[in-house]
């Protein structure tokens, strides 16, 4: 969170269970296959994951027909993980759960 609060988002903390989180997953349709550990809502779109700041501003400048964006797991290096940085991409899905490559880090 504080890489997004350091890039200019209000940040609002809900802790919940494991088990409501996975509702919120189910409710907004993240893919088993991006489910990661935080889980955001921003302008209407799914933010699943370590997502960097830049490629969620991306996507509310681009509005793509996509109900968000995901990072799988947990990479070393990208926002809140430390560790030497690790290549990753950052995916977009949609309602049916088909995904797609939106950036790679």
């Amino acid at each position: 969170m504080g890489h997004l609060r350091a890039n200019g988002f209000n940040v609002k903390s809900n802790g919940v269970s494991d088990v409501e989180l996975l509702k919120i997953k189910t409710k907004y349709g993240v893919p088993e296959s991006l489910q990661a550990c935080h889980t955001a809502i921003v302008e209407n779109y799914v933010i699943e994951g370590h997502v960097p700041a830049d490629l969620i501003l991306r996507l509310l400048k681009e509005k793509p027909a996509v109900v968000g964006i995901g990072v799988p797991g947990m990479p070393s290096g990208s926002p809140g993980m430390t560790g030497p940085p690790e290549p990753y991409s950052v995916y977009t899905f949609d309602r049916a759960g088909k995904t797609k490559v939106y950036a790679t880090r």
